[in-house]
């Protein structure tokens, strides 16, 4: 797996980096943003990606 393609995702809430994934960086010029479980909240939250 490529370390270009590589993102990470943190809650907008309680700003803890749960998630990595990967996205193809030419097709998707904006931020990604998901909604996903955050474990530390306890609940489904908007999650954004970060640099």
């Amino acid at each position: 797996m490529s370390q270009d393609n590589l993102i990470k995702l943190e809650c907008t809430v309680c700003k803890h980096v749960n998630y990595h994934s990967k996205k193809n960086k030419k097709t998707l010029k904006k931020r990604l943003e998901l909604k996903k479980h955050c474990p530390w909240c306890k609940k489904h939250t908007l999650h954004k990606e970060t640099k």
